[in-house]
């Protein structure tokens, strides 16, 4: 049976933290034209702010997207 190998994974220190600050910025805003997606086709104030309380998405997120987004 042969001994266990150990590797390791060498990256450069800023390449994991740019690609979760890369994540973060889409997920937000993909975050953020959902909510102003599920505002479009809300019924009234109520309406909207359960639906998204019920999908966990912030209605301030959805007033910073942008207009092209």
């Amino acid at each position: 049976m042969s001994p266990a190998r150990h590797i390791t994974l060498i990256h450069e220190p800023g390449e994991f933290a740019e690609a979760r600050a890369n994540e973060k910025a889409e997920n937000a805003r993909q975050s953020a034209v959902a909510a102003r997606t599920v505002a479009s086709y809300s019924q009234n104030a109520d309406d909207c702010q359960s639906l998204l309380a019920m999908l966990g998405l912030d209605a301030l997120a959805g007033k910073q997207a942008r207009p092209c987004d």
